[in-house]
C-alpha cells in the first residue's frame, strides 16, 4: 500500500517478493538494491501471520571508515557449527569422567535494533567489536589457576554460548559476569554510541539436563527469563519453576489478545510539573493491565509477549484510540494548557498507519493538537523517515524523544529533528543522588537538550533531593512519586461505564 507512488516498478516488486518470502519462511529478509543511483538495504521482518516491518534504509547510514575495527587478529568465538560439534564432544567427556560442564547462553539485548535502525552490516560489526573486546577464553587444559576453563560460540547474530568447566555457582557468575560487563560497555561509530545489553541463562549437566539439546533449551529459558526480569548484571541459573513459567507465558498470549479486542489494557495517568513550582503541566499515560485473576501484569511482561506475537502495533492502535474518551475526563479537571503524553510502542510508530491514526485523532476532535505529545524511545526514532516527523509537526503535536541515555543516541539526528522535547531515561534520574555516573549522565543530558534548543524532561523525580538536584542541573519538569495527582486517576469513570 503506498509503495507504487514512492518507488520504480521493480523495487515494489522485490520488496513484494521479499515480504511473502518472510511470511512463509517466518524469518526476516534482507536485500539490496539501486534507484536512481543510490544504494538502499531492505528489510522485511515478520510481524504474525499477515503482516511485516519493511525498513528501507541508505547504504550509506554510517560510513564504512567510522564502523569499529574487526580485521585484528583472529575472532575468539567459534561459529555455531564449530562451537555445536566441540560442545557435543565437550558433553560426552564429561560425561564419561564424571567431570562438570555448565552452559551459559547470552542474549545481546540492541543488535535486532541497530540492524532495524541503520544496516544488518552495521550491527555486525558493532557485534564483532564487541566480541573481540572480550576477555580471552580459557582453554589451556594444564591450568588450574584464575578460575575454570571455558570457551565461546556464537549461535546467531545476537546470541552467544559459553561453556564453562564448573557446576560452582560463584566461578559460572564470575565467568559470565565479566562477558556480560564486556559486552555492556558503549561501542561508538561515527556519531553515534551503540550500547547493547547482555542477558545470561545457565544450566548444569546433570543437575538440571543430561541432553546437549535439554540443556541448550533450558539454559535459553534461563536467559528469556532474565532478559525478563532485567539487573546487571543479567544472570539467571536455570530452576524447574520457569518450565512453569514458560507455560503460563502460553495461556498469557491468549488472554492478551482478548483483552485488546475486549479494551482491557487502559491507560494509567502520572502528572508531569515544573519542579520549582509544582504546577501540573502534562498527563501522562502508561499501559496498565490489570487481569481478573492474575491482577496486575507489569507491562514488561505483556509487552514482550505482544512484540514476540505481532499484537504489538495492534495492542499500542487500541490504546491510542482511548485517548479520546481519556481526554474528554482529563479536560474537565484539568488546566487549559495541560497536555496529554502518549508513548506509542516501537511497532506501531514503524508501521505505516502511524501518521494516519495521529491526523484523525486531532482533525477528527478528539485531541486538540496543540494539546497531545508524542513520546518515542530515542532507539525508534533515529529509524524515523525525517518526512514522517515533519509530517507530525505539521499537524501541531508535540514530540518528545523519550528513554534518552539508553541505546542508539546519534546527536546529529536529534538536532535536525522537529522534537520539542528530551526525556531522561528513568534509571539514570533515580540515582542522580546515589551515583555519580548517573549525576553525569543526566547533567549532560540537560546541557544536550538546552543546546539543541529542547525542554529536559525528567521521569523517576521520587524525591525532594532528585528535584533539587536536576534543578541544579537546569531541568524544568519531571514527574515522579513526589507528585500525588489524584485527580488523574480516570480508572473508576471507565469501571463505572462498564459495570
Amino acid at each position: 500500500k503506498g509503495l507504487d507512488v514512492t518507488w520504480p516498478a521493480r523495487i515494489v516488486t522485490l520488496i513484494k517478493q521479499l515480504t511473502r518470502k518472510a511470511i512463509a519462511q517466518r524469518e526476516t529478509m534482507v536485500t539490496r538494491f539501486s534507484s536512481c543511483g543510490v544504494e538502499y538495504t531492505a528489510q522485511v521482518s515478520p510481524q504474525g501471520p499477515e503482516r511485516v516491518l519493511c525498513v528501507i534504509r541508505l547504504v550509506a547510514s554510517i560510513a564504512a571508515k567510522d564502523l569499529p575495527d574487526t580485521d585484528a587478529g583472529p575472532p575468539p568465538q567459534l561459529d555455531r557449527r564449530g562451537f555445536l560439534h566441540r560442545f557435543k564432544e565437550s558433553l560426552s567427556w564429561a560425561t564419561l569422567r564424571e567431570t562438570p560442564v555448565a552452559l551459559a547462553m547470552v542474549h545481546v539485548d540492541g543488535i535486532a535494533d541497530i540492524a532495524q535502525a541503520l544496516a544488518s552490516e552495521v550491527s555486525e560489526q558493532v557485534m564483532s567489536a564487541a566480541i573481540r573486546r572480550l576477555p580471552p577464553p580459557r582453554e589451556d587444559p594444564a591450568s588450574t589457576a584464575g578460575g575454570p576453563r571455558w570457551y565461546l560460540g556464537q549461535l546467531s547474530e545476537g546470541l552467544l554460548a559459553v561453556v564453562i568447566e564448573s557446576a560452582d555457582r560463584e566461578p559460572i557468575e564470575t565467568c559470565v559476569g565479566s562477558i556480560c560487563t564486556s559486552l555492556s560497555e558503549p561501542i561508538r561509530a561515527g556519531d553515534a554510541q551503540f550500547h547493547l545489553t547482555p542477558y545470561a541463562g545457565v544450566s548444569i549437566l546433570g543437575q538440571d539436563a543430561s541432553t546437549p539439546q535439554l540443556l541448550l533449551e533450558q539454559a535459553r529459558t534461563a536467559a528469556i527469563e532474565a532478559r525478563r526480569s532485567g539487573g546487571t548484571p543479567g544472570i539467571r541459573f536455570f530452576t524447574d519453576t520457569m518450565k512453569l513459567r514458560a507455560l503460563a507465558r502460553i495461556d498469557l498470549t491468549r488472554e492478551l489478545r482478548n483483552a485488546i479486542a475486549n479494551g482491557d489494557i487502559r491507560l494509567r495517568y502520572v502528572g508531569r510539573h515544573a519542579l520549582d513550582t509544582g504546577r501540573l503541566v502534562a498527563c501522562v499515560g502508561y499501559l496498565r493491565w490489570t487481569h481478573p485473576l492474575r491482577g496486575e501484569i507489569r507491562p514488561a511482561e505483556f509487552l514482550r509477549v505482544a512484540a514476540a506475537t505481532g499484537l504489538a502495533t495492534t495492542l499500542s492502535r487500541a490504546v491510542f484510540a482511548q485517548l479520546r474518551s481519556d481526554f474528554a475526563v482529563l479536560a474537565e479537571r484539568c488546566a487549559p494548557e495541560v497536555c496529554v503524553s502518549f508513548g506509542a510502542l516501537r511497532h506501531h510508530v514503524l508501521d505505516e498507519v502511524f501518521l494516519g491514526d495521529v491526523a484523525r485523532l486531532v482533525t477528527e476532535g478528539g485531541v486538540p493538537a496543540h494539546r497531545l505529545e508524542l513520546r518515542i524511545a530515542e532507539k525508534v526514532f533515529v529509524t524515523r523517515d525525517t518526512a514522517q516527523s515533519e509530517a507530525l509537526k505539521r499537524l501541531g503535536v508535540r514530540l518528545v524523544v523519550d528513554e534518552v541515555g539508553r541505546g542508539i543516541g546519534s546527536l546529529d539526528a536529534l538536532a535536525r529533528a522537529p522534537i520539542s522535547g528530551l526525556q531522561l531515561d528513568r534509571a539514570w534520574v533515580t540515582a542522580v543522588c546515589a551515583d555519580a555516573v548517573a549525576g553525569r549522565v543526566c547533567r549532560a543530558g540537560i546541557e544536550m537538550a538546552a543546546a539543541l534548543g529542547l525542554v529536559p524532561i525528567a521521569t523517576g523525580v521520587d524525591n525532594a533531593e532528585t528535584r533539587d538536584a536536576l534543578l541544579s542541573f537546569g531541568c524544568a519538569y519531571g514527574s515522579g512519586d513526589l507528585y500525588r495527582d489524584d485527580e488523574l486517576d480516570i480508572s473508576r469513570e471507565f469501571n463505572a461505564t462498564v459495570m
